[in-house]
Parts: structure tokens; sequence; C-alpha cells
């Protein structure tokens, strides 16, 4: 089984964070300009939460609020659920089951090192599943 250190250095984007005094315009466009669905919080290169499309729906446009006077602090989630570069990918896809979240960054000495979806998980279960299917049919051919 792969360890998230494993996945986060076979990722070709870096690591995408938003400061909690943007606004979450400017959040949701630099979401949309990478194609992704979260993007954790760093103030003063600490992690202080994560922004994700679930807030802006939940705290932004069901409340009637504005996006360009909204501030990301005021939605964003501040208990964040972390993983390290040595928790495997069932340790990650079982804390995301648990706790019902999408998105987990990667913390080493207190430093934010990179992000793992729910999407990183599956392409690598379904990896690891192709894997032993070969070795199996390998197998039985003899």
């Amino acid at each position: 089984m792969k360890t998230v250190r494993q996945m986060i250095d076979g990722k070709s984007q870096g690591l995408l964070s938003v400061n909690p005094k943007a606004t979450v315009l400017e959040a949701l466009q630099t979401m949309q300009e990478f194609d992704i669905g979260a993007l954790v919080v760093l103030d003063g290169g600490g992690l202080v939460g994560i922004f994700s499309e679930r807030d802006y729906a939940r705290k932004v446009i069901l409340l009637g609020k504005s996006s360009k006077d909204t501030l990301v602090s005021e939605i964003m989630t501040s208990r964040v659920m972390y993983v390290t570069p040595e928790n495997t990918v069932d340790e990650c896809m079982a804390l995301m089951t648990e706790k019902r979240v999408r998105h987990l960054p990667v913390v080493l000495s207190q430093k934010v090192v990179g992000v793992i979806s729910i999407g990183d998980i599956v392409r690598e279960m379904l990896s690891e599943q192709k894997f032993i299917i070969a070795q199996l049919e390998q197998y039985i051919k003899g």
C-alpha cells in the first residue's frame, strides 16, 4: 500500500493555498483556474483552515452572502483533519469516510506540504487493484 509521501511526490501540481483575508471570490477564482475543489488556508505559513466548494455552497450561497464581500476566514472550516506523509492510502480513506471530508492537508513538522483529495485516493486504489488483477492473471496463466 502506498504512503501519502509517495502520492504527493507523484503529483504534478504544487501546494495551492489562500490567505484567510482573501475574499471568497478570489479563492473561488483560484479553485476554478486550477480545477480543484478546496484550498488550504495559510496564515504566516501556518495551517488555519480549509476552504472548499462545500463551505461556499453552505455558508455563502444558502445564507445569501456575497462572494465579493465575504472573507475566507468567515466561512472556512477551521477544524481541519490532516495526515502525515507516513500515513497510508487506506488510513486516508478511513479518515475521509469517518469524518466525511474530501480533502486532507498533508502536514510535516507543522508545515503543510501537500493536499490529498478523495479523487487521489480512488485513483490510487484503482491502480492497486489493476496491479493485483494483473498479478493474479499472470499466476493463473503460469
